[in-house]
């Protein structure tokens, strides 16, 4: 009996000292991975490393968060409690546009120009019950179709299912008043929490070429998957893409790449429902006749100082008059383009909105010729000059994520921060920034973390070239009917308030698409031809 005792103490004595034994080397072995991770092959900026980590997701070591990761925390918790959760059982019980009310508040047969028009909103859901809270997603318009005439309304949520919506009548006339509910609050919060539990509503599809062999593999920010992956990463800013390694093939061989939706939702069937055609974008104030607004005999407007960076944004910035845009706070002169550019190097960096800039400069100036880069594809590099004025325009897209059924090149897509830091910068300089659109089919802190990432490329520039003039045009309002939980204005909402707070603090111009878009009533991701006219025309005045 004692032998036995004492052969099983021994037992056990020899069992944790071979745990011990495996923990360590599971250690050790651990610790070779992730200084692997940290010693990948550089390509220009990037890191492109093969990884056989057979992970459901790319892991990124235990440690504390850095300054970015605090403020992307920061944001998203207080973006977090203006949008918490509103689950519903029925849909009886979400906001209703047909059984909301809207009162004129000091009703007047006549208006006068300049005064300002204010509406209470009160909320009902589809049983006429009062709605206890605010959260619903509103768009306030008023306009004169026949003055080609328009302007954004200000709304003012009181949180308890009352809203105040104010208008500011610019313009004499028969004015039409338009207060739509895009989303109920319901359906607001439903695609805030959606938007942030996956990655993979939309997919990229990448292409390696190694010689005359071509292959396909899938792409993505978050790839979830146990397949060996490449790893394309910025060390600096810690922005990352990953694709599934295919055989045979190096990581550097990737060349192309495109994207497809994917028949993914992160949205119950009942919320579903909120984004069926017929629940978006109801009018609220249907019944409503038109206001009629006159001069009053009121003094001359005073003159307003020339518009020029750094001015102080209002809501709404502006009115649409006879199609041209009018800001609230300073005053547009029609420039000459040819002669405002002379010597002028224009950088145009973004989405296909800034492309479109491109190609209204390229229209409006006929001197402008265009150089081939030699690359293929409408997201290619584009490159105008006139060399008898001295004018170089150039447009390049922005990086992942950049979602488009159209093949486009990465050989030459580098990220925004990189293209601004080999930016020299001078007094001739202009940079004109446009993020957003290509973002909303993903979670909230990729957009945060590019948006920061810009913000500190862009403060860098400035302390070494202060002349330099950079320019953020916010996102243009989009189609409204258009795929809501990947594309809703309210994803792009969200971000124009971000872009607006974190570069409150920087000596630089924001160019307010957002208001100007709602102004001009557009719902086109992109807008005719006479609003681009119109944002470029704030960016000559600031220039000239």
């Amino acid at each position: 009996m004692k032998i036995s005792m004492i052969n099983y103490k021994l037992l056990w004595a020899l069992l944790f000292i071979l745990a011990s034994w495996i923990a360590f080397t599971v250690f050790q072995n651990s610790t070779k991975i992730w200084s692997a991770l940290n010693l990948p092959i550089s390509l220009h900026h990037w890191n492109n490393s093969i990884k056989s980590l057979f992970l459901k997701a790319p892991l990124i070591p235990l440690k504390p968060l850095t300054e970015t990761e605090l403020r992307i925390k920061e944001i998203i918790e207080k973006l977090d409690q203006q949008i918490p959760p509103r689950p519903f059982t029925h849909m009886n019980t979400t906001t209703s546009a047909t059984h909301s009310t809207a009162t004129i508040l000091n009703p007047r047969d006549t208006y006068c120009r300049g005064d300002q028009l204010d509406i209470l909103l009160e909320m009902r859901d589809h049983l006429g019950h009062r709605k206890q809270y605010g959260g619903d997603f509103l768009r306030a318009r008023m306009s004169s179709p026949a003055l080609m005439a328009g302007a954004s309304g200000k709304v003012t949520d009181f949180n308890n299912g009352t809203y105040l919506v104010s208008f500011t009548l610019f313009w004499e006339g028969q004015v039409s008043l338009s207060l739509l509910l895009i989303h109920p609050s319901e359906g607001v919060s439903a695609l805030w929490s959606a938007r942030n539990q996956g990655y993979d509503r939309v997919i990229f599809i990448g292409q390696f070429v190694n010689g005359t062999s071509q292959v396909h593999s899938e792409c993505g920010l978050i790839l979830n998957t146990n397949a060996e992956l490449c790893q394309y990463l910025d060390n600096r800013d810690q922005e990352a893409f990953y694709c599934v390694r295919p055989q045979h093939m190096p990581c550097a061989a990737l060349t192309h790449m495109h994207s497809e939706n994917k028949k993914v939702s992160y949205l119950s069937k009942q919320e579903k429902s909120l984004f069926e055609r017929s629940n978006v974008g109801v009018e609220i104030m249907e019944k409503f006749n038109t206001i009629s607004v006159s001069k009053c005999n009121k003094e001359t407007v005073a003159k307003k100082e020339k518009c020029k960076v750094g001015m102080t944004s209002t809501i709404p910035s502006g009115h649409v008059w006879r199609n041209t845009w009018n800001p609230v706070s300073c005053s547009l002169a029609t420039v000459k383009m040819k002669e405002c550019l002379r010597g002028k190097l224009i950088y145009l960096m973004g989405d296909s909105t800034m492309r479109q800039w491109m190609e209204y400069f390229k229209a409006s100036i006929n001197t402008l010729k265009s150089v081939d880069l030699h690359e293929s594809g409408k997201l290619q590099h584009q490159l105008a000059v006139d060399l008898d004025r001295n004018i170089n325009i150039q447009w390049q897209k922005h990086c992942y994520p950049l979602v488009g059924s159209m093949t486009y090149s990465v050989k030459e897509m580098e990220y925004l921060t990189r293209a601004i830091d080999r930016t020299g910068g001078e007094k001739n300089t202009v940079i004109v920034i446009s993020l957003g659109q290509h973002f909303r089919p993903f979670p909230i802190d990729v957009f945060i973390r590019r948006a920061l990432n810009v913000h500190k490329a862009i403060k860098r520039l400035l302390l070494r070239s202060p002349d330099t003039m950079v320019i953020i045009k916010t996102e243009n309002i989009r189609e409204m009917y258009n795929d809501a939980e990947r594309f809703s204005d309210f994803h792009g909402y969200i971000q124009y308030l971000i872009i607006k707070d974190i570069f409150q603090d920087l000596s630089v111009s924001i160019i307010d698409a957002w208001d100007i878009t709602i102004a001009y009533g557009t719902n086109d991701v992109h807008p005719p031809q006479h609003v681009v006219g119109n944002q470029i025309n704030i960016l000559l005045n600031y220039i000239c």
